[in-house]
């Protein structure tokens, strides 16, 4: 039974899945987060994989019980219903997955995100060796979108501060059933470690100027900045990191914003 307010396609293409596991790089010492594992595709195969542990979190209490049927029995596997986005991470000792196996309802994408790797200003805590997520292809080709494309946006250069972003495979709708309506996309992120994260401040200021210029992002960063910030400074400021400020938000690196919010020091 698909309870479509649930967001439920089953993934069932055994190459996909296939490539799935093979990202996620199982170890014997890994123990792995799967996030609404379903009827039990990908649980299957990462049971089976030299993963010391599999925890998953399902929100439909019909499905636990299907879960819990097929797999209850298996030392390496335990199960938990809740709302990833409400329920507590922590395994039963406690301590935390290092990775994260999902192929999420893309309604929830956003959130997931934030509540897996974080914010600029708040990374999350643990930090997970990896995620490997399935997605909506037009948000992961957002996220690993390049300056210039035109799918490079706010979405990419925070994730990209956070993590290192990279492709999968491709999923196209004949891969579920039943099959959902647009494109999607295994990817793979692998958080910066806590001494490679922004600190909290410059996260902060970096925040601001994304909020600021995206949402004119047609707009030339002069146009944008000149009336927030003092034009002398930011001509100054962006001569010295070497911006134009003729540029558009979308053709500046993830980089540069972090160069820029250190040098204008901003006070937000």
């Amino acid at each position: 039974m698909i309870r479509r307010r649930f967001g439920q396609h089953w993934l069932h293409d055994e190459q996909v899945l296939a490539q799935i596991v093979k990202a996620a790089d199982l170890q014997p010492d890994d123990r792995i987060l799967e996030v609404g594992p379903g009827h039990g595709a990908l649980t299957k195969r990462l049971l089976a994989s030299s993963a010391a542990l599999i925890h998953a979190i399902e929100l439909d209490r019909n499905l636990v019980e299907v879960l819990q049927n097929r797999f209850g029995s298996h030392p390496k596997f335990s199960l938990q219903q809740g709302d990833v986005l409400q329920a507590s991470l922590r395994l039963a000792d406690a301590s935390f997955a290092n990775k994260v196996v999902a192929n999420i309802p893309y309604n929830i994408t956003g959130p997931l995100l934030g509540r897996l790797i974080g914010r600029l200003d708040r990374p999350a805590n643990p930090t997970y060796e990896c995620l490997v997520l399935l997605i909506q292809k037009e948000v992961a080709e957002r996220i690993r979108a390049k300056p210039g494309q035109s799918g490079f946006s706010a979405l990419s250069v925070r994730m990209q501060l956070l993590a290192h972003c990279s492709w999968v495979c491709s999923v196209p709708p004949c891969c579920f059933q039943p099959p959902p309506k647009v494109e999607s996309e295994a990817i793979l992120l692998k958080p910066f470690p806590p001494e490679k994260r922004l600190e909290s401040g410059l996260a902060s200021q970096v925040e601001w100027l994304l909020k600021r210029v995206f949402q004119t992002r047609r707009k030339m960063l002069r146009n944008t900045l000149t009336s927030v910030i003092d034009p002398r400074r930011l001509e100054l400021v962006a001569a010295s990191i070497g911006i134009n400020l003729q540029q558009r938000p979308q053709e500046v690196a993830a980089e540069t914003w972090v160069d820029l919010a250190r040098g204008l020091n901003l006070n937000t």
